[in-house]
């Protein structure tokens, strides 16, 4: 932050203030040891993240300072600006931020809003108050006991420290208990990770050694291994030009047949009359087209200590040999085993994350090395190159990348310009506001990547609800769950959909972009006219609106914002120090005022506004476009990159991913804005958002070398099997659609989809089974792509969603979100799977 001294005013490059000089009585100002205290106390974590700076144009604020604190600059750095402003004393206990979309009729309220250029009210308010209520109070009990007193009991130190009220014994007992169960979550969840470091570190990296070998049909290839002791499975990789599933044409069915054999132990108990061998076999398809190369594994039970003997064979109607690479390894825990280990992590990572223990990110983090220390034991622990690898850098440069251009994008007003554009176009009707938003989402999406959509959508649609009144957290869920949806409409809306058209397999089986597309569109347009009826009735006996009158819920907003921009403060130096703890002593003093206004105003809940017209006269004159020649250029590049995303997906000559696309584009676009001060750049980057995805695609590919997602593929598989042949596509329908589903709501839906495409594959060429191969394929993209409504982290769309929005101080939990999102995960897939049922079964088109 840029501080300079002008005219006994304070001004900074971003976010501006104004410090108004006037007196104030001492008992009202912060000492030097308070301040002190306060500039080098951390905030907690927990404490909601600020809003994009773009919607906070200009920050006023009345700083109640004593003399204490201005011998306390002089002292120790006399040849700085600052003590000739901290000298003076200003007259009123509050200060406010004045945003560009906050301010509203309520301005003209006097100090009621904390808007008017009335401090006298003020100050004779002020002076009016008791004395113990302006007393200064312990760096550690102002920062918890006054959130307490608008939030609730969370303040133990304060507690502690105070005089105690009536009723404090109990709030006492409250707060021990707060410490015990904090103590608690700290202590047992540093005892989960050391002992899952210390499991991770006391297992090496087996590594695996490839074999180059070549057979053919008149040439086999055989390895003996000597067993292990503490050993149960035995895991088989080949590597070469080989299929996932059965063959790609019935007609030649070239393939290659591992059998693995072992003898019993001679002096085993079970020991029978005759010596019996273990034998499995393992077949594997051979692809036509030699060039492509391919890595499949399969894991056999070693039920002693004897020799395995592995034996390869081809079987082909030529005699050329077949070129493969093998790697064995041993493993110290059955399938059944590793599948128990990775539901009991998956839970866990859910429970942490649902009951907020911990920060979703760092929950990510947790499940990880859980999952990766249960590798290591098991004898499968990966190298860091190989974790590395599985983290989709992709999706994280697409992330970055629209994260920049939206944050260079806001400094423009185009955000505030959309906002009343879209509430003349709503003439003041809310749920038409609503419903336009989500429709628009939607079509986008199907156009657009999901990701890409909900971060351009999000800021719009706060500045929006802060014009309304409303709380953005409803609608930015309604939004998010209606990206989701249109997104499932075309082959590019969401990746299930891209892994599915892509699929070379699927491609030669007739499945194109434009019929899947078709398919896919009549589908979701029946899911969206139901949909909207029952968005509707979700918020039927919810408000909308903020339950408080608006000033106070800009007086919260603001608390938050001052608090996170005295956080950002790094006390490198005294000057920076002294205005985090001026900052912070200001979050004190506001939540004070807040929790006196709190006992004064009753709540009331905002009608819909019948002078709209007015209103939107008097907003469209204060929020106009700031910076047209830097919209122009972002208009210029947004359009550009929105272009190249959609020529990625149909021109293949162009050598560029989604997420190149979008790195190049915010390099362009930071040349051309010509962006000097590139670190407000960066705060506005979602760190933790992509800190998250990154432990969760560690996370998920950790469940996957546990035999998570494979298992579940394969009951699904024995389930259909178990039906009568009569009714085995209908039930085949809605298991996958189901299924599907429900293991995209917990798990990432991207190794699901990877997964569930050999086993749909196989279950369509296995002759015992008969079933067509494009309605469990369209079922398994409709029930990943709309699963992902079912919980916060079920898509990626979501999680960014929520990080923006946290980022803007309206953050909304693990449950705001389930308790929209699950019923409309009902709702989409059971009508997906009655239009799956009636296409597929009642029409008989396959």
């Amino acid at each position: 932050m840029r501080l300079e001294s002008k005219g006994g005013m304070l001004t900074s490059g971003r976010p501006e203030m104004e410090l108004h000089q006037t007196s104030a009585p001492p008992s009202a100002g912060l000492g030097g040891p308070m301040l002190e205290g306060l500039s080098n106390r951390r905030p907690q974590q927990g404490q909601p993240p600020s809003p994009d700076s773009s919607g906070a144009t200009r920050q006023s604020c009345w700083a109640p300072v004593d003399q204490d604190f201005g011998s306390f600059l002089t002292e120790r750095r006399c040849h700085s600006p600052l003590p000739e402003f901290f000298s003076s004393r200003s007259k009123d206990p509050c200060f406010t931020e004045s945003t560009p979309l906050l301010r509203n009729s309520s301005q003209e309220k006097g100090c009621g809003s904390f808007r008017g250029n009335n401090p006298e009210a003020l100050l004779s308010r002020s002076r009016r108050m008791p004395a113990d209520r302006l007393e200064a109070v312990t760096p550690e009990a102002s920062w918890e006991s006054s959130s307490a007193e608008w939030e609730g009991p969370s303040g133990e130190a304060a507690s502690d420290r105070r005089e105690l009220p009536v009723g404090a014994p109990g709030r006492l007992r409250l707060s021990r208990l707060r410490r015990c169960v904090r103590w608690l979550k700290v202590t047992g969840l540093f005892a989960f990770v050391v002992v899952c470091s210390v499991s991770f570190s006391l297992y090496p990296d087996q590594g695996k050694v490839w074999q180059l070998l070549a057979v053919s049909s008149l040439e086999s290839y055989s390895v003996n291994l000597s067993g292990r002791a503490d050993s149960t499975l035995l895991q088989v990789d080949l590597a070469g030009p080989l299929l996932v599933g059965g063959p790609s044409r019935p007609g030649r069915d070239e393939h290659v047949v591992v059998e693995v054999t072992q003898a019993e132990a001679p002096g085993s108990r079970r020991r029978r009359p005759q010596q019996e061998q273990v034998t499995h076999n393992w077949t594997v398809f051979l692809n036509p087209r030699r060039s492509d190369r391919l890595v499949v594994s399969r894991t056999f039970e070693v039920p002693s200590r004897e020799t395995v003997s592995i034996s390869i064979r081809a079987s082909r109607q030529q005699t050329q040999l077949v070129p493969l690479l093998m790697a064995h390894q041993y493993l110290r825990a059955s399938v059944e085993a590793q599948v128990t280990v990775a539901a009991v992590i998956l839970a866990a990572v859910y429970v942490l994350i649902i009951f907020e223990i911990v920060h979703r990110a760092l929950a990510a983090m947790l499940g990880s090395l859980a999952a990766l220390a249960a590798l290591a034991v098991i004898g499968d622990r990966p190298s860091l190159s190989h974790v590395v690898e599985w983290i989709d850098f992709e999706t994280l440069a697409l992330l970055f990348g629209m994260m920049i251009l939206v944050a260079v994008f806001s400094e423009t007003g185009f955000f505030d310009y959309c906002a009343v554009k879209a509430y003349r176009l709503s003439r003041g009707r809310v749920w038409a506001m609503i419903i336009t938003l989500c429709l628009i989402a939607a079509i986008l999406s199907a156009f657009l990547d999901n990701v890409t959509t909900s971060l351009l959508f999000t800021p719009v649609t706060i500045r929006l609800c802060e014009v309304l009144n409303l709380d953005p957290r409803q609608v930015l869920i309604a939004e998010v769950i209606f990206t989701n949806i249109g997104g499932a409409a075309t082959a590019i809306g969401d990746p299930p959909n891209v892994i599915i058209v892509s699929n070379q397999e699927l491609r030669k089986m007739g499945l194109d972009f434009a019929g899947f597309t078709a398919h896919m569109f009549v589908g979701i347009c029946f899911v969206l006219l139901f949909s909207v009826p029952l968005l509707r009735l979700l918020f039927w006996n919810r408000k909308l609106y903020n339950r408080e009158p608006s000033e106070l819920v800009e007086l919260k907003h603001e608390i938050q914002v001052w608090r996170l921009t005295a956080q950002r403060i790094s006390p490198a130096s005294r000057e920076e120090t002294a205005v985090r703890g001026l900052l912070l002593g200001k979050v004190l003093e506001l939540q004070r005022l807040l929790a006196r206004r709190l006992h004064t105003f009753h709540r009331q809940i905002s009608q819909e506004d019948k002078n709209w017209e007015t209103n939107i006269q008097e907003l469209e004159r204060k929020h106009r476009i700031s910076d047209r020649i830097l919209l122009t250029k972002c208009l210029t590049v947004l359009g550009f990159v929105i272009f190249m995303f959609f020529l990625n997906s149909f021109v293949p000559g162009i050598h560029l991913d989604l997420g190149w696309i979008a790195i190049l584009g915010a390099i362009w676009l930071l040349i051309l804005a010509d962006i000097h001060d590139f670190e407000i750049i960066l705060h506005r980057v979602e760190w933790a958002t992509l800190l998250f995805f990154a432990a969760l695609f560690v996370l998920m590919e950790a469940l996957a070398h546990l035999h998570l997602i494979e298992y579940v593929g394969e009951q699904t598989a024995w389930l259909i099997k178990m039906v009568p042949e009569d009714r085995r596509l209908a039930a085949a329908i809605v298991l996958v659609v189901w299924v599907s589903a429900i293991a995209s709501s917990l798990i990432d839906n991207i190794p699901f989809t990877t997964t569930m495409i050999p086993v749909l594959l196989s279950l369509s060429r296995d002759p015992d089974v008969s079933l067509p191969a494009p309605p469990l394929l369209y079922a398994l993209a409709l029930g990943a792509c709309l699963g992902g409504n079912g919980t916060l982290i079920g898509a990626s769309a979501n999680v960014v969603c929520a990080g923006v929005a946290e980022q803007h101080g309206y953050g909304f939990s693990f449950m705001q979100f389930f308790r929209l999102g699950f019923p409309m995960m009902v709702l989409t897939c059971t009508i997906s799977m009655c239009y799956l049922l009636t296409v597929h079964v009642v029409m008989g088109w396959s």
